[in-house]
């Protein structure tokens, strides 16, 4: 019980929120990300955007590219390229799933959100998901009018 208590405690540093609009998801998959110190700094101040990027599998390694993280200008000489590519940590297993679901199923590795977690290491929530067409977006918002407009029909009696 106490795992879920505490996967639960995190503070979000950057959202991917039309990743749920763009993509039908089949699975998440939690993640490690090596980044650099003043990486580290940066995403404190919450200067990040993953709303651009993906994750590939190249190599037999796990890679987010087009990731925006802000240059610290403390830094100085040892800052950071803005948008490098960063090395995901996956498990060997997952990493051949997700390497099947991308080259195979023809899937699209989203990452959905990047966060610290309870004990302050940066997470990354990849899903494995695959892109909708413009008739299921515009189902997907006509379901969201219709629920709305239910919620105000019941809440007014």
């Amino acid at each position: 019980m106490a795992k879920d208590d505490d996967s639960k405690n995190y503070k979000v540093i950057a959202e991917n929120r039309r990743a749920r609009f763009d993509y039908f998801i089949e699975s998440d998959l939690e993640v490690g990300i090596m980044l650099t110190g003043s990486e580290v700094k940066s995403l404190r101040t919450g200067q990040s955007n993953i709303a651009e990027s993906y994750a590939s599998v190249e190599g037999g390694e796990l890679w987010l590219v087009n990731g925006y993280i802000a240059a610290l200008a403390r830094a100085g000489v040892f800052g950071h390229e803005e948008r490098r590519r960063r090395k995901l940590l996956v498990k060997s297993r997952e990493l051949a799933r997700l390497w099947q679901a991308t080259a195979r199923e023809g899937m699209t590795l989203v990452p959905l959100v990047m966060y610290f977690n309870h004990r302050g290491i940066v997470k990354l929530k990849i899903a494995v998901a695959k892109g909708k067409k413009n008739h299921d977006k515009r189902e997907t918002s006509a379901n969201r009018d219709w629920n709305r407009q239910k919620q105000r029909l019941l809440k007014q009696g």
